[in-house]
């Protein structure tokens, strides 16, 4: 027979109890202090690991970015970062990412790609799946460019690691 017990030695903030079960098997009962937990029943095993709560984490070489100007595109980015849960270290990344693509600037335009706006869309048309107004639209771009760096990254700070780790994202 297995010793289940090892398996709930890997579950670091968990404690294990043994209890005998009137059949011949053993009865395991993990118990967390938290109250986000998860409970997972496993036949005669029944499994509640505790869920640490999300931490910030600052990225290395990414500055913190502070308040952004009232309606400016950082400001539109920082509204729609929050609305899709991400902290203030998602928007840190954000920034750092299209400061390097575009300086923000919604008619940034590289002649050599053909990528075009704030997320430096390829090709620029892209972004009108969003709205038609995608050539002078801050709020359009970032709307494209948060779908396309979720879709394809997950977050911006994923968008942002491969970033430097290939020059582009």
């Amino acid at each position: 027979m297995v010793d289940p017990s090892a398996a709930f030695e890997q579950a670091s903030a968990a404690t294990v109890e043994k209890q005998r079960a009137a059949d011949d098997g053993q009865t395991f009962t993990v118990s967390a202090s938290s109250a986000s937990q998860d409970e997972v029943d496993r036949g005669k095993y029944k499994v509640i690991e505790k869920k640490e709560p999300k931490k910030e984490v600052a990225v290395a070489g990414v500055p913190a970015t502070g308040t952004p100007d009232p309606g400016s595109a950082k400001d539109i980015a920082l509204k729609l970062v929050t609305r899709k849960g991400w902290g203030s270290g998602e928007f840190d990344c954000l920034v750092s990412l299209w400061n390097k693509e575009s300086g923000w600037n919604v008619y940034a335009h590289n002649v050599g790609s053909g990528a075009y706006g704030i997320a430096q869309a390829l090709p620029g048309e892209k972004m009108a799946s969003v709205a038609s107004d995608w050539k002078t639209n801050a709020e359009t771009q970032i709307i494209w460019g948060l779908g396309y760096i979720e879709g394809r990254y997950g977050t911006p700070c994923g968008a942002w690691a491969s970033s430097e780790a290939r020059g582009w994202y």
